[in-house]
């Protein structure tokens, strides 16, 4: 049986991912959030904490962790100097120290009972493409990810230790749709060679992959699903 700890599990690629693992065979899955699985607030610096532990009780050992949690939110140049660095350090708390953290507690678990584990960390295009004038410190945050995800890659690989990362485009979450809306849809999706932007299921089966099938020799690799909107 493969345990699995799926962060951000309510809605849109989360859901559609706790969807796709639950219904593979000999896998249990913990998931977080506030519509589904545990509460824990990332802005706060104890949830992490909170997570981790309450799921380790709920399953006895953890196989999987799959960093999904994420915010969205606009910070423009022009807000006032202290609104500014609070919205930075509120994007950069929840969307990648928090998944630090995980990523750190999962680690010394599979160290301390010498055992395997998997670390599948759900980043974005912005990681490489940049993303608006508001997000700078959205895709700072995704950079970051990709980066943390290659060390522990590298750090780790002897230890039976994998780490992977996804980087979708535009998907159609609820978060996708009002960015869609706000920038005017159609000239962004005539920016994504597919014509459409993907479906949570099809970021789903990618976390998929490599949560439960991707060989070991493949750890430290980032699957792009951008519709070739970004292409490395």
């Amino acid at each position: 049986m493969t345990t699995i700890l799926l962060t951000g599990s309510s809605r849109g690629i989360g859901a559609a991912t706790a969807a796709t693992l639950s219904a593979a065979p000999d896998v249990t899955l913990v998931g977080h959030g506030t519509a589904s699985g545990i509460a824990a607030d990332f802005a706060d610096p104890a949830g992490p904490r909170t997570l981790w532990d309450a799921a380790l009780a709920k399953l006895g050992h953890i196989d999987v962790l799959i960093n999904n949690a994420g915010v969205f939110e606009a910070n423009p140049i022009d807000h006032a100097d202290d609104a500014w660095v609070a919205a930075w350090e509120r994007t950069m708390r929840i969307n990648l120290t928090a998944s630090a953290e995980l990523c750190r507690f999962a680690i010394r678990h599979w160290q301390e009972r010498e055992a395997p584990g998997r670390i599948v960390n759900v980043a974005s295009r912005a990681a490489y493409r940049g993303d608006s004038p508001a997000h700078w410190h959205y895709a700072a945050s995704k950079a970051g990810m990709v980066a943390m995800t290659k060390s522990i890659a590298r750090g780790y690989a002897s230890h039976g230790i994998l780490a992977f990362a996804v980087c979708p485009g535009f998907t159609m979450t609820g978060m996708a749709e009002d960015y869609l809306a706000s920038r005017g849809g159609d000239k962004l999706l005539a920016d994504i060679p597919l014509g459409r932007v993907a479906d949570p299921g099809e970021v789903a089966d990618a976390i998929a992959f490599f949560a439960l099938h991707a060989p070991p020799s493949a750890t430290g690799a980032v699957l792009d699903v951008n519709g070739a909107s970004y292409v490395r």
